[in-house]
């Protein structure tokens, strides 16, 4: 027997023996995807004393520290802190609930005069056509961009100029009441805008209406073989007191009970 979902009045199976995970794991090395010129993950081993941190060097057991920065460091979930000076606007704060309905949606980003890549309003709303009073959007939102090649598991993005959404398209997911966005993108904003920050702004609303609770997520990836629709999304972070926190976002497809 299935567990069910309910959803906008209606009740969804999923099976929990069959998670997706659309997160990207954090590994040494500059083989991982970075953004943001982000000093690789490094794990170094604690000594202390006689002691080791390694079974591999002599060790009674492994430990060890962990230096990485969210940011630029693999799939992370941020919260509206990213961009204000308040202390307490922290996503362990803020993101208190864990579960939520998602669709994914795919979409080809279109090249500009200037010569960026942008992923357009227009053709995010040919997936996702404005909610109604009896169907409104689903909570979170993921973008899954095409082309979608595996080197996006690996990509060095610093100083590349990255694809990133129309600010435009920031605004109206906010206005469609969607709480949770997430993409396979380093970030929602070009890489080097002045510090406009524009679709950061316009998805959180900040400052004047700010969305405490909305949280977007960066650098996933999502493999051809999930297919766009509906699903369950356990969005899985640590409780760290900071703006960000490393992510595991993990999808249980939904279909009507």
């Amino acid at each position: 027997m299935l567990p069910t979902y309910p959803y906008q009045g209606r009740a969804y199976h999923f099976d929990p023996s069959q998670p997706l995970d659309i997160s990207l794991p954090l590994a040494q090395g500059e083989q991982q995807v970075n953004c943001f010129w982000a000093e690789p993950v490094q794990f170094d081993v604690i000594r202390v004393g006689s002691f080791v941190g390694s079974v591999a060097q002599g060790g009674s057991t492994n430990y060890q520290r962990v230096h990485l920065t969210p940011h630029g460091n693999g799939t992370h979930t941020e919260c509206y802190g990213h961009i204000s000076p308040d202390p307490t606007a922290t996503l362990n704060h803020h993101l208190r609930c864990f579960l939520f309905v998602a669709r994914l949606v795919s979409v080809e980003p279109r090249p500009q005069p200037n010569g960026d890549l942008v992923v357009l309003l227009a053709d995010v709303q040919r997936e996702l056509p404005s909610g109604s009073a009896t169907t409104g959007q689903p909570e979170a939102l993921i973008l899954r961009t095409l082309p979608n090649h595996q080197a996006k598991r690996t990509r060095q993005y610093s100083g590349t100029n990255p694809t990133y959404l129309e600010p435009a398209l920031a605004h109206w997911l906010a206005d469609q009441g969607i709480e949770h966005l997430l993409l396979d993108l380093p970030s929602v904003d070009r890489e080097e805008d002045g510090g406009a920050l524009l679709a950061h702004h316009a998805f959180w609303q900040y400052p004047h209406a700010t969305r405490q609770e909305a949280t977007i997520t960066e650098l996933i990836f999502v493999p051809d073989a999930v297919a766009d629709g509906l699903y369950l999304l356990n969005l899985q972070v640590i409780s760290l007191e900071l703006d960000a926190s490393p992510s595991k976002p993990v999808l249980y497809a939904l279909t009507p009970a």
